[in-house]
């Protein structure tokens, strides 16, 4: 839930104009993550606007409705159905020039400005490990839930130089 409040910040740094976010999210997936969204948005002083995602075919029509409705900056919370929409998600936010921000790499890959999330092959490597101990006989319910200790933040300077963002050193 930190990770919302967190994306909204970096974007804040790497974009200090913003004050418009354009927020996708699932409704299905992204209460706590938007609640903790508001939050931040409040002590940043921007405002939001609110899109409902719910399959990736409607990606493109949000983040072209977010870019005619003024929103200068946008965040996609975390979702399955942003995670199958990675390359049409960073292609519509650049073509309609948004600076974003995304909870994977792969989003930076495909061309999106900023991610910020969690090391995943780390925590592919800590799930292993815990199958591994539940085939040598330990209950699932004593095992201790662990939470992700290592974060990754991505910047695409190709993105950032295309949408005339000069990055702040103390943010790469």
């Amino acid at each position: 839930l930190e990770l919302s409040a967190k994306h909204l910040e970096i974007l804040k740094q790497a974009a200090p104009k913003v004050a418009h976010v354009a927020v996708l999210h699932d409704p299905r997936s992204s209460g706590p993550a938007l609640q903790a969204t508001r939050a931040a948005a409040r002590t940043l002083g921007v405002r939001l606007r609110l899109f409902e995602v719910s399959a990736p075919d409607q990606v493109a029509a949000a983040v072209a409705t977010a870019a005619s409705a003024g929103c200068d900056a946008l965040l996609a919370i975390s979702s399955p159905v942003a995670g199958n929409a990675i390359e049409r998600l960073a292609a519509e936010a650049a073509d309609r020039r948004l600076p974003a921000i995304y909870a994977r790499g792969e989003f930076v890959d495909a061309g999106g400005l900023l991610s910020y999330g969690p090391d995943f092959a780390t925590s592919y490597r800590r799930a292993a490990a815990y199958v591994d101990k539940i085939l040598k006989g330990a209950t699932p319910a004593s095992l201790p839930v662990e939470q992700p200790t290592r974060f990754e933040l991505a910047v695409n300077l190709k993105a950032a130089r295309a949408l005339q963002l000069r990055i702040a050193p103390s943010l790469l």
